[in-house]
């Protein structure tokens, strides 16, 4: 992976393929590349580094109307220009940008250089370029099929031929790809936010598709070729909230936006009148959801942590069990699939390779799978039996904040549901109706707070390693500060329960070591209390994330302030300071926020 665009039209398609680059950035990549047919002759330009370095790297004349472009985030070797993409058949004739993971190139590989083929690069793609090139079939769509029945693995490819050269061939399986219907032009992408300026109609591949992409259309088919009627979808997105606007990043920006796009994804979904919720994507009547006995929430990294927020929620409103696991793990346990059990997926992209197969899994033995996701139209968005949009809108910064803040809002409106079918009252399906109403506004209490909340964050940016600790709700809070702390300020963080510190961790306290303590005021607070003055009797300095009215007595350390909601609510506004926290400490350590080194917003390999 990361990032994939092609062109065919009338333009000039090397300053499209660039700009659609740009707008890819966020995704995570080490190199990247571009190749167009010039009069008919491929012309490759290769970079390491960012796309700027790709820009200045162009000749000044680099015409051609048809061309792809890829940002690589390396999987098989190094960043570096041999592995960056796109990748050439010997001849230099053929050439493909790829995304995902050939499992069985090592034996291709193998096989190719026992033929005498002298292969360039380290990756796993290049040998879709010789597999092409090899093929005995006279079409191009052809030499793809042949080539793509040797792999295994997934894939989004685009495929470009000096023979063949009005048309772009692409391929989907298990990797994300959108063509982007122009005026007699077309577009590809593994992202509809590389389309938006061209194109407000896309067509989604779906797994076992390929795609002729000329100037005048496309076609899509299997590879058994029988052809395949896809009808476009309108985009629900402008190409203006993809700008950074007045803010450094776009993070930044992304935190600054959650008390709007909270109040925008409450609007017609909280119902006065029945006390609940209403989530008719999930296209459950109340009878189905009744019949639920457990829950199961299956997510990766921030979506697993925010999914055992949700988890708490569910057992706390609904009374029924509920949990979260890593759904990069959960197929590989060959997990138990109960009939009365609902499955939700959660991922801000849509996209999250390994929950896409968790929810294949799923399916595959019988179970009832929803999903939580912000991107419409996406794989999991689809392949689920229902779901909530989030309508978090785009999310650029790799660091999930808002998407993050929308599924945790999400998971309240679903707790509240299920919860207003079985035995939560009206009083109580009302008190968590009217907390959520306020949620937006109490977000920009937060938020008002940032300058204190950098002033903290300047102190412990130094410190090469912290813990963040919480207790029962608390504790996911604590993991995702954690987890949103080491992503953009790479410092060691671990969370831990608060009430296991005298189980091992206390070991670790010292003067150099600061420590987070989540301390809502529930009905666990004096506890949690007891394990903040448990650190400070051995010199760890401490910051407490807390509510108002909160008596720490004479525990000394910096302390920041939310807003107090409903105790079930309370883990989705202490998790906003926690972004302000980690935006910060990166800020003043010079690191590129919005970008990470070595990881991608959208993990589309396992």
């Amino acid at each position: 992976m990361c990032g994939i665009v092609g062109y065919v039209g009338a333009q000039h398609a090397a300053p499209l393929l660039v700009e659609g680059l740009s707008r890819l950035e966020y995704r995570g990549y080490d190199s990247a590349g571009i190749a167009v047919l010039t009069s008919g002759k491929p012309r490759v330009v290769r970079t390491v580094g960012r796309v700027r370095d790709l820009e200045a790297a162009l000749p000044k004349r680099m015409a051609g109307t048809v061309g792809i472009g890829h940002t690589r985030w390396a999987t098989h070797g190094p960043a570096s220009e041999e592995n960056a993409h796109p990748h050439q058949s010997e001849d230099g004739r053929i050439l493909v940008v790829h995304n995902g993971i050939l499992d069985n190139a090592a034996a291709l590989r193998e096989r190719l250089s026992a033929d005498g083929i002298t292969l360039t690069s380290d990756t796993d793609t290049e040998v879709l370029a010789h597999l092409i090139a090899r093929s005995d079939a006279t079409t191009l769509e052809d030499k793809v099929i042949d080539a793509l029945r040797g792999v295994t693995g997934t894939y989004a490819i685009g495929v470009l031929s000096a023979d063949h050269p009005d048309r772009v061939v692409v391929a989907r399986n298990g990797s994300p790809l959108v063509l982007g219907i122009g005026d007699r032009e077309m577009f590809i992408a593994s992202d509809v936010s590389a389309l938006v300026r061209h194109t407000s109609q896309v067509v989604h591949l779906d797994d076992g598709e390929l795609a002729t992409v000329t100037s005048s259309g496309f076609q899509t088919f299997t590879a058994d070729t029988a052809s395949v009627t896809k009808t476009p979808e309108t985009i629900e997105m402008s190409a203006d909230e993809l700008e950074i606007g007045g803010h450094q990043h776009f993070m930044h920006k992304e935190m600054h936006e959650q008390p709007e796009t909270v109040r925008r994804m409450l609007t017609g979904r909280l119902d006065d009148r029945f006390a609940t919720a209403r989530l008719d994507g999930l296209e459950l009547e109340p009878r189905d959801l009744r019949a639920f006995r457990r829950v199961k929430i299956l997510g990766c990294g921030s979506a697993y942590y925010v999914g055992e927020m949700g988890a708490s929620m569910i057992e706390d409103l609904a009374r029924i069990p509920a949990d979260a696991e890593a759904a990069s793990e959960f197929r590989y346990r060959n997990p138990i699939i109960e009939p009365d059990t609902l499955y939700v997926a959660v991922s801000q992209s849509g996209e999250t390779a390994d929950t896409l197969f968790a929810v294949r899994e799923i399916q595959r033995k019988g179970g009832r799978v929803v999903g939580l996701v912000n991107v419409v139209g996406s794989s999991i968005a689809r392949e689920c039996d229902g779901g909530v949009y989030l309508h978090a809108g785009p999310e650029v910064a790799v660091a999930s904040t808002k998407a993050l803040t929308h599924m945790a809002v999400g998971f309240a409106m679903l707790a509240v549901a299920l919860g207003r079918v079985r035995d939560l009252s009206y009083a109580d399906g009302t008190r968590i109706i009217n907390a959520l109403k306020e949620i937006p506004d109490q977000i920009s209490a937060i938020l008002d707070q940032e300058g204190a909340i950098a002033d903290v964050a300047k102190k412990i940016a130094a410190a090469p390693s912290l813990f963040f600790i919480g207790r029962v709700r608390g504790f996911p809070v604590a993991r995702e500060g954690a987890q949103k702390f080491k992503e953009i300020s790479y410092r060691h963080a671990e969370a831990y329960q608060a009430s296991e510190l005298k189980h091992g961790p206390l070991a670790l306290i010292s003067e150099e070591l600061p420590t987070v303590a989540i301390v809502p005021r529930d009905d666990l607070l004096q506890r949690n209390i007891g394990a903040a003055h448990e650190i400070a009797a051995r010199r760890g300095p401490l910051l407490v994330v807390t509510h108002e009215d909160v008596d720490l007595g004479d525990l000394e350390g910096e302390r920041i302030v939310v807003p107090k909601s409903e105790d079930e609510l309370d883990a989705i506004l202490l998790t906003i300071p926690l972004q302000l926290l980690a935006y910060h400490a990166a800020l003043t350590l010079g690191h590129d926020i919005d970008r990470p080194r070595n990881l991608a917003k959208s993990v589309t390999v396992e």
